[in-house]
Order: structure tokens, then C-alpha cells, then sequence
């Protein structure tokens, strides 16, 4: 008897394990990108399938000279940190770039290549876009003075001299009309 309800009980606990394990795989394997997710990575990746496309490149060798070409273009300090995830730059510590090369050489969308890079790196996904302020609707006098500054450094300028809040306003409503008619994007901690 004993033997039986040993064997029983062993058996019922690897059923169980082998339950939980089958309920959790689709949700390993199958999760994709969500929204605003990795939105770096799909701009970065459809750039590079645009320009596959435009060179009719379809060996993932030519298909890396072309990235590393449009890395080297890139001037938005988040597409440049990406180039530098994937090794598509010259000081890239890492070299990914077949991970994007050989599924674009396979017609694979954008989405797909991020969620293969996610896997390999998280960080890939963490880069965000700075989201743009309107300078018109936001009571400079109520931002930071670190949120001032960057708007100055966004625009080339610097505060000489300031010391205190009210001179970065008051250097900022004075550039403002140069500067107005150009979006400004600067990261909004409102």
C-alpha cells in the first residue's frame, strides 16, 4: 500500500510540473512587442530595410556595408545609440549587425527583427524618443531648471552668467521667437 500511494503521489506531482510548464510556454515564446514598445528599434530597422530595398540589396553581407553606411548618417542621439547596440558603429563594444542583415535578407518586418534583438538585448528596447514640448502652451516659470537648460542645449545656447531660475526663463522667452518655429524636443518631466 505504501509503495502504491508513494508511486501515486510521485506521479501526481510530475503531472502537475509538467501542466505548469505546458501553460507557460506560449507565453514565453509567443510574446511580441507591445505598444510605444521598442519604437527606436522599428524606426532604426525600417530605415534599414528602406534603404536594402532602394539598393536591391539581398546578401546579408551588402546589407551590413548599407547599415553601418546609414548608421554613420544618423544625427538623433537615440538612432545613434542603437547603431551602437548592433554594432554598427566603429566604437560598438558588441557585433550584431547579422542579427538584423540576415532577416532583412529573409523579408522579415521590422517587428519581427526587434523582437529577435530584444531577446538578445533589453536595452534595445529601453531607447525611447524624447517626446516634444509646445513652448507656447507650458508656463516656463513652473519647469525645472534642468528642463530649461536642455531646452538652451537643444538649441545650441548657453546661459552665461545665470544663477538662479528666473534667468533661464528669461533667457528662454527671449530666444523663443528664433527658435519658435522650430519643434523643439526636449524631455517633459510635467
Amino acid at each position: 500500500r505504501r509503495l502504491i500511494r508513494a508511486l501515486t503521489t510521485h506521479t501526481v506531482r510530475r503531472m502537475s510540473l509538467l501542466s505548469l510548464f505546458l501553460v507557460l510556454i506560449p507565453l514565453t515564446l509567443g510574446r511580441s512587442l507591445r505598444e510605444g514598445e521598442c519604437e527606436v528599434c522599428l524606426k532604426v530597422v525600417q530605415k534599414f530595410i528602406d534603404a536594402a530595398k532602394a539598393e536591391k540589396a539581398k546578401k546579408p553581407a551588402k546589407i551590413e556595408k548599407i547599415i553601418e553606411k546609414q548608421c554613420a548618417s544618423f544625427t538623433d542621439s537615440k538612432e545613434v545609440r542603437m547603431c551602437y547596440y548592433i554594432g554598427g558603429t566603429p566604437d560598438a563594444a558588441t557585433r550584431m549587425l547579422q542579427s538584423v542583415s540576415k532577416p532583412i535578407s529573409h523579408f522579415l518586418p521590422a517587428k519581427k527583427i526587434c523582437e529577435k534583438l530584444k531577446k538578445k538585448d533589453s536595452e534595445i528596447c529601453s531607447l525611447r524618443y524624447e517626446k516634444p514640448i509646445d513652448l507656447e502652451g507650458v508656463d516656463l516659470k513652473k519647469m525645472r531648471v534642468k528642463q530649461l537648460k536642455n531646452i538652451l542645449s537643444k538649441w545650441g545656447e548657453k546661459c552665461v552668467g545665470c544663477t538662479e531660475k528666473r534667468d533661464y526663463v528669461k533667457l528662454v522667452e527671449k530666444l523663443k521667437p528664433k527658435y519658435a518655429a522650430k519643434p523643439s524636443t526636449v524631455k517633459s518631466e510635467l
